[in-house]
């Protein structure tokens, strides 16, 4: 067996670790529509000589974190494939479901006998995958293929909570299960899939409550005070947002915390409640200057910080009828957030957008809201995006109906809507 030094050397250049690089191979599998199944144990095969010609999907995915080929990267094909005679002992079997989109899972079929060999090597294996799913969500948004892989892996850790070797497995496998729910629910929120995101919200919560989390549960609250918002029911967003600050961890750790009150303070935002919404976003600002490096945060959150708060405040400005404090706000956040939340800039300069043509200055908010676009080229442009870009229109519409610019911009919305 022959080391790989081609893919070690690959490796170092790129700076990842076996873990991550298996992270990276999962986004590229799940961004393509199927189950992202690398471990680093995948990897070490790999940099051993152990795997000498990973899978055609394997391949492909490497390739692209890459940006080269298989063989450039120490793999060589084998001359030919002779069929295996021996039978495979039933433990490493695979059974493969295929969802609708061609998503597949593998399922293990255990010894019949065996003891369970369910710990904390499964709960890792899930939260991985959990990662990846926010990967995609980063650059991508919400849609019906993420939503499925995230309830498959709720599936999978419900079905591993039941063989769970102690109860304090069992407890983390209910609380991965309600992450991977909360994640499917906030696929559909982000796809305006309201109705839907009700529904996968109630199980989540369930599953939290059942995990003790209070992590889990913050998310889903601030998940459900999101849903409100897009449902119009704004009192009910503010009461939601409220119980996320009522958590365990928002009590605890201020940079939950900063998120809840950021949350609150859009609420009352749309309600108009001008002293209400500023108060709430001074809380926001205060714990996040409290907050500690969210290095060790999970990966549903990492979107929140500084830059995103700053996203926030423009909302919360533009809400409440100040304009030109929306606009800069909203300069400051896109100077901040990072290129790979790809699905955030594009929301951010839509926002950018609405502030300036608040302001009316009709032309240079036609050419921001026309970068939205090109942000997301290549990509769908997800449904809470899309029902932000028709509240542009309709605003625009209203305030500029017989500019030039709003009627060229009009044919390239409806263009651009008819495509994607």
């Amino acid at each position: 067996m022959t080391e790989n030094g081609s893919l070690a050397g690959a490796l170092r250049e790129s700076g990842l670790t076996q873990a991550e690089l298996a992270d990276k191979v999962n986004a590229r599998l799940i961004c393509a529509g199927h189950e992202g199944t690398v471990s680093d144990r995948t990897v070490r095969n790999w940099l051993t000589g152990k795997t000498l010609w990973p899978h055609p999907r394997q391949r492909e995915a490497l390739e692209a974190v890459f940006g080269c080929t298989a063989v450039e990267l120490g793999f060589s094909a084998p001359e030919r494939r002779r069929p295996s005679n021996s039978l495979e002992a039933p433990v490493n079997r695979r059974n493969f479901l295929t969802a609708t989109t061609g998503t597949t899972v593998a399922v293990s079929v255990p010894l019949v006998g065996a003891p369970p060999q369910v710990g904390t090597s499964d709960v890792i294996r899930l939260r991985r995958g959990l990662d990846a799913l926010m990967e995609v969500d980063r650059s991508r948004g919400g849609h019906e293929g993420l939503e499925r892989a995230a309830l498959l892996g709720a599936q999978e850790a419900l079905a591993k909570q039941k063989l769970g070797a102690t109860q304090r497995i069992r407890r983390r496998l209910f609380s991965v299960a309600a992450d991977y729910t909360a994640t499917a629910a906030w696929s559909a929120i982000d796809a305006r899939r309201l109705d839907r995101a009700h529904v996968l919200l109630g199980k989540a919560l369930y599953l939290a409550g059942m995990a003790k989390d209070p992590i889990a549960e913050m998310r889903v609250w601030n998940s459900y005070a999101m849903l409100a918002h897009h449902r119009h029911e704004f009192t009910e967003a503010v009461d939601a947002a409220y119980a996320a600050q009522g958590t365990g961890i928002a009590r605890r750790v201020p940079f939950f915390a900063s998120l809840a009150h950021a949350r609150t303070a859009v609420g009352h935002a749309n309600l108009r409640d001008r002293q209400a919404a500023l108060r709430s976003l001074g809380h926001a600002e205060d714990a996040l200057t409290k907050a500690e490096a969210a290095g060790t945060a999970p990966s549903w959150i990492a979107f929140y910080g500084p830059a995103e708060l700053l996203a926030m405040t423009a909302i919360v400005r533009d809400r409440i009828g100040d304009a030109a404090e929306s606009e800069a706000a909203s300069h400051n956040a896109l100077a901040t957030i990072p290129e790979e939340f790809r699905r955030n800039r594009a929301l951010a300069m839509c926002r950018l957008a609405l502030a300036q043509l608040h302001q009316r200055d009709v032309d240079q908010a036609c050419s921001t809201a026309s970068t939205v676009f090109t942000l997301m080229s290549g990509h769908p442009i997800p449904g809470r995006m899309r029902s932000l870009l028709g509240d542009y229109y309709r605003d625009l519409i209203t305030l500029a109906p017989d500019a030039s610019i709003a009627r060229e911009w009009g044919d390239r919305y409806r263009t651009e809507w008819s495509r994607l």
